[in-house]
């Protein structure tokens, strides 16, 4: 075969396989549609022309052969199971994605609804938040006062696995407030970086201490109130100090039955693999809890204290960039957790959100 042939037939390949993936992609949106629409929100930003977060919903216009397909558990299970790469994928491009008008109505059917996607389940050994078991998968959120606001973080920053992906629903929809605000975490390191190069290196370069202290049994009046039984799983000192070990975290045990956990030095600018980008991993300003102050609690890994300005600027990018959506009876909102920190508005109204953990 000739020069001129072989570059013909070359060409002829290369058209036939990208004619091959744009049938692909038209299967895979085809196929999507059977099952969910876009939906476009007011509350949502964009970046690069992509949607934050995304929304689905059933598609009101797609039919089975005898009627219009319906919003039932039932059938959002069946469609993740069937879309799984496409949702997957969806995910990754946009870091969030809540699902909207589908019947899930019990932790039963929430429960359903995170084992379809096959993700696997994460202990909260560790975690800091008083919640408990509700059942299967789910746990409640976060069982501080609803009046009481949670800052921006990733969640279990501290931990050595951090949850890969958080599921949340919505059960009980507050009247007005009690949001689950959401950020791109990439965007955040990259205003830091921009406006605070200094400090985002001393980050960089050192990490955070993080210092916490816990009371024996959990108390449910502030948001970090997870007493040391709970949060290590056993009310045996030196069980809880071996699995603290195991996590990283060192225990000071005080005079009262309670304990100080300090954590780290750990990184707080990390690097997001599968995206290519650095991200503001850390709760670094999200700590309001009593007994717990501010930018006292949490230092430079070499333990100088952080500059409250500037912690406070951050708290500002944080209120520009943010994304709150009301909740609705019945949302699933599906979280990267590389990509996209959280927060929790006060609200006065009764709210109920349940919580699952996937590694």
């Amino acid at each position: 075969m000739n020069f001129t042939r072989w570059a013909i037939f070359s060409q002829e390949i290369i058209l036939q396989y990208k004619q091959k993936k744009s049938n692909q992609a038209l299967e895979n949106r085809t196929s999507m549609a059977d099952h969910f629409t876009e939906t476009q929100i007011p509350q949502q930003k964009h970046y690069n022309s992509i949607p934050f977060p995304s929304i689905l919903s059933p598609n009101p216009t797609a039919t089975t052969t005898t009627k219009a397909v319906p919003c039932s558990v039932s059938h959002l299970i069946e469609a993740i199971k069937t879309q799984k790469p496409y949702l997957d994928s969806l995910l990754h491009k946009t870091g969030a994605v809540i699902f909207r008008g589908f019947d899930v109505k019990t932790p039963e059917d929430f429960n359903e609804v995170v084992e379809a996607f096959g993700y696997e389940d994460l202990s909260y050994l560790g975690g800091t938040a008083p919640r408990s078991k509700v059942l299967g998968r789910v746990f409640t959120a976060n069982e501080s006062p609803p009046d009481q606001h949670i800052g921006f973080h990733h969640e279990m920053a501290q931990a050595p696995e951090p949850p890969s992906k958080l599921f949340f629903f919505c059960e009980v929809a507050p009247t007005s407030g009690g949001e689950t605000p959401i950020i791109l975490s990439h965007i955040v390191y990259e205003r830091m970086r921009d406006k605070y190069p200094e400090f985002v290196e001393n980050l960089e370069n050192h990490g955070l201490i993080y210092s916490l202290l816990l009371g024996e049994d959990d108390d449910l009046s502030y948001i970090g109130g997870r007493g040391w039984k709970s949060t290590f799983s056993t009310d045996d000192k030196s069980v809880a100090e071996k699995r603290a070990t195991k996590l990283g975290i060192r225990l000071e045990w005080m005079e009262d039955g309670g304990v100080k956990r300090i954590d780290g030095p750990l990184p707080v600018i990390r690097y997001d693999k599968s995206r290519q980008r650095k991200i503001w991993f850390t709760n670094m300003v999200g700590w309001e809890e009593a007994g717990n102050a501010p930018f006292k609690t949490i230092t430079f890994g070499d333990g100088k204290p952080l500059p409250a300005d500037i912690c406070y600027e951050c708290l500002k990018i944080f209120e520009e960039e943010c994304v709150a959506i009301p909740w609705q009876e019945g949302d699933v909102l599906l979280i990267d957790n590389w990509a996209v920190l959280h927060a929790r508005s006060p609200t006065n109204s009764p709210r109920r959100v349940l919580a699952s953990l996937c590694k």
